[in-house]
């Protein structure tokens, strides 16, 4: 799960400068996957900051159904929050 989180990270930090637009489609994918993922490890019973920070994430960043939240600096501010919340994530797992 560590590198998986780190590779997000990279991947949202990396979506910060423009890019083509098939990028963001499978960043879309990949972000959405592995917050679903990070959900189904972290879920112990009860609901904690991580949970719930993963699932705005996989709202947001769904391919299914588009959230459309206006201008890119939208996105950049919010790739940038997501690229934190990975880096956070991914520092604090242990290798397993």
């Amino acid at each position: 799960m560590k590198k998986l989180y780190l590779i997000c990270a990279g991947l949202s930090f990396l979506a910060i400068i423009d890019l083509p637009y098939g990028y963001y489609t499978f960043l879309r994918i990949a972000i959405t996957s592995v917050a679903i993922y990070g959900i189904i490890k972290e879920y112990k019973g009860e609901f904690d900051f991580w949970i719930i920070s993963f699932a705005i994430v996989a709202i947001l960043f769904n391919p299914l159904i588009p959230v459309h939240l206006g201008d890119k600096d939208m996105w950049r501010v919010l790739n940038l929050v997501c690229g934190i919340l990975f880096l956070t994530k991914g520092l604090k797992t242990k290798n397993i």
